[in-house]
């Protein structure tokens, strides 16, 4: 299977919203857990701008997209 950029939504993600609002909650660590191995927030990071990525990746502590 596939994953296209376009079809990836992880900039409006219900879930990343949650761990943006309340980071220690069940759903927020859920998706932190869940970013380090999804294959579509790695086409997502890799299909952002440099300069966002670093931003993003620090936001989220995610060395390999520094």
């Amino acid at each position: 299977m596939e994953i296209k950029t376009e079809d990836i939504r992880c900039g409006k993600c219900p879930l990343r919203a949650k761990y943006d609002h309340k980071p220690k909650s069940f759903a927020g660590k859920f998706w932190r857990f869940h970013i380090n191995f999804c294959p579509g927030w790695r086409i997502y990071m890799q299909s952002l701008p440099a300069e966002e990525r670093v931003k993003i990746a620090t936001q989220y502590q995610q060395k390999k997209f520094m």
